[in-house]
C-alpha cells in the first residue's frame, strides 16, 4: 500500500500523493537518456517517496512507457499510481531504413499520428499497456488537443475535438465506468483549453503543463474557477516551467516552455530569487 497522506482527485475516489514524477524526460527530451540513467532516475525518486508516475505514448515514442513499465514492474502493483495518456498511435514508418526521429533527442523508430476517435483511443490504452508490461493504469489523460501541439489551424483543433465528441469519448466513458480506469484527465499546454473541454466533456481532472506556474499564472480566477465549481482536479504539471525555475536564472541556457528562455522571463527569475533568497527558501522548494 502507498504511506503517506493521499489528496483527493476532484470528485471521484482517486487521490494522489502530493508530489509525483513526470517521466516525459525519459524519452531523451534535449538529450539522448541511457537506459543507466532511467532507471538511476526512477529509483532515486522511489527512494524518496515518489509513488505517482505519469507517462505518455508521446514521451520518446514509446521509450518512457517501457522503461517506466519495466521499473514499475518489481513493486506490487498496489504500492504505485499510474497515469499514461491518449490522442496518439505509433506506427512503424513507412520507409524504416531512412526514418528520423524529430523532436525527441532518443526514443523508439515510430511514427504518430492524432487519433481522438473510438478506435484510436482504444487502440492507444492497449498499446500502452503492453509497452508498460502491465494490465491497468488508473487514470487515462486526453493528451495535446490543442492549438500549441497540432499545429495549423482552429479547424484542425475542431476536427479532432469532433472525433473526440462523437466516438472517442465513448470509449473513455466506458473505460471508466466498468472500473478499468479511475479516472479519465485532459493534459493541458495553452489558456483557454481548459472552459472548451469543461463545456464538452465530463471530466475528473486536469494535468496543467505550463500555463500555472511561479512565472505565470493565468488560469487561477477564471479557468481554475470554474473547476473548482465542477469538483474537477488539477495537477500542476510542469512546476519548473520546463527548466528555468529548476535551474535559475544563471544557467548558461535557461529553458522556459521548452524554448531558451528570453530577456524578460530571466528578468522575473531574477526578482523571483531575490525573494526566495530574502525567506531562505529555494527556488525549487519555491516553485
Amino acid at each position: 500500500m502507498i504511506a503517506g497522506p493521499l489528496r483527493p482527485l476532484g470528485t471521484r475516489s482517486v487521490s494522489l500523493p502530493a508530489v509525483g514524477m513526470g517521466c516525459a524526460p525519459l524519452g531523451g527530451l534535449r538529450a539522448p537518456v541511457s537506459e543507466e540513467a532511467a532507471d538511476s532516475a526512477l529509483r532515486a525518486a522511489w527512494d524518496a517517496g515518489v509513488r505517482y508516475f505519469d507517462t505518455s505514448p508521446w514521451y520518446g515514442r514509446g521509450i518512457s512507457e517501457l522503461r517506466l513499465g519495466r521499473f514499475l514492474r518489481q513493486f506490487p502493483r498496489q504500492d504505485f499510481i499510474l497515469s499514461t495518456k491518449v490522442g496518439r498511435t505509433l506506427h512503424r514508418p513507412v520507409d524504416a531504413a531512412n526514418y528520423r526521429s524529430e523532436f525527441w533527442m532518443g526514443g523508439l523508430p515510430f511514427e504518430h499520428r492524432f487519433d481522438y476517435t473510438y478506435d484510436g483511443i482504444m487502440r492507444s490504452y492497449e498499446q500502452s499497456l503492453m509497452r508498460l508490461g502491465l494490465n491497468t493504469v488508473d487514470s487515462l489523460l486526453i493528451h495535446d488537443l490543442d492549438l500549441s501541439e497540432l499545429g495549423g489551424s482552429s479547424d484542425i483543433v475542431e476536427h479532432h475535438m469532433r472525433d473526440l465528441e462523437r466516438s472517442g469519448w465513448r470509449a473513455l466513458e466506458s473505460l471508466r465506468h466498468y472500473a478499468e480506469i479511475g479516472a479519465v484527465g485532459a493534459g493541458v499546454n495553452i489558456c483557454g483549453t481548459i472552459p472548451e473541454l469543461l463545456q464538452r466533456f465530463e471530466l475528473d481532472f486536469f494535468m496543467v503543463a505550463m500555463p500555472y506556474t511561479l512565472l505565470s499564472q493565468e488560469p487561477l480566477e477564471d479557468e481554475f474557477r470554474l473547476c473548482r465549481e465542477r469538483g474537477v482536479g488539477i495537477i500542476v504539471g510542469s512546476p519548473f516551467a520546463s527548466g528555468i525555475l529548476a535551474t535559475g536564472s544563471r544557467s548558461a541556457r535557461p529553458l522556459y516552455y521548452y524554448v531558451p528562455a528570453d530577456e524578460a522571463m530571466i528578468a522575473k527569475t531574477r526578482r523571483i530569487e531575490s525573494v526566495c533568497a530574502r525567506r531562505e527558501v529555494p527556488l525549487k522548494a519555491a516553485a
